[in-house]
């Protein structure tokens, strides 16, 4: 016997963001606009699109507003500013990568959890590239689609599509939030960028650090999953060091 399935529009999902980053054809932002309307999730970001004329895209059949609304970002640390917890996606292919990856299946129900707390989002990279390491710099952790292994790569509105019928389809089983709430991405990146500053001032960095390196630490900030009260603490505990360290 069937299953049916009537995704309810929850509050928790005015808090989802999704993210395209870098995408390159118009009618997929049409297509991913179209399955956020199908599932009651309205918010949706564009970092760098290639394509100027998305908000026309005809693929967008009935979610007209959702691209309407569609927020543009020239990066991704803008675009995930406000959100406590960043999740990529990724089909990890041939990659080494440093990120826990978590199965739809079960990332999803994190996810739920996320939302239940505060924003989130949910990032989808370029169709020829996907996410690069600097754009998993900014996430918590990754998930993956099992696809099968001869072809592994899905269609990006096909993608989008996926992930929110996984998160929306058992919304009813979202976990109560923590009693105290992850910090906002862009507070993280103001930590990580005092921290880098501290880094440099004490001579354990050099004055010019790589890219690599810094996405090194910002992953290393995200797993130590401070609360917004710690962040802030040690912000200000770096400022002071960096401070004095500069007069000595």
């Amino acid at each position: 016997m069937r299953e049916e399935f009537s995704p309810a529009i929850r509050p928790e999902f005015d808090r989802l963001r999704v993210v395209l980053v870098r995408t390159r054809n118009p009618l997929n932002i049409g297509a991913a606009a179209r399955a956020m309307s199908n599932f009651g999730f309205a918010h949706l970001r564009v970092v760098n699109p290639y394509g100027p004329a998305f908000r026309e895209a005809r693929s967008a059949v009935g979610a007209a507003e959702v691209l309407a609304t569609a927020e543009e970002y020239g990066s991704v640390a803008e675009a995930v500013g406000d959100c406590a917890l960043v999740v990529g996606t990724t089909a990890v292919g041939k990659r080494s990568i440093k990120h826990a990856i978590a199965r739809l299946e079960h990332g999803a129900e994190q996810l739920r959890k996320g939302l239940a707390a505060g924003n989130v989002s949910l990032l989808f990279g370029s169709e020829r590239t996907g996410l690069s390491n600097k754009d998993f710099s900014h996430c918590h952790w990754l998930i993956r689609i099992p696809t099968c292994e001869v072809h592994i790569s899905m269609n990006l509105g096909q993608a989008v599509a996926v992930c929110l019928y996984e998160i929306a389809r058992d919304a009813a089983a979202a976990l109560q939030p923590e009693a105290q709430s992850a910090p906002p991405g862009e507070l993280i990146e103001q930590l990580t960028t005092v921290l880098l500053e501290a880094l440099r001032a004490s001579g354990y960095l050099k004055t010019k650090t790589s890219a690599y390196t810094e996405a090194k630490i910002r992953r290393q900030v995200r797993r130590l999953a401070l609360t917004s009260v710690d962040a802030e603490a040690w912000i200000g505990m770096l400022r002071q060091m960096t401070w004095k360290m500069r007069r000595t």
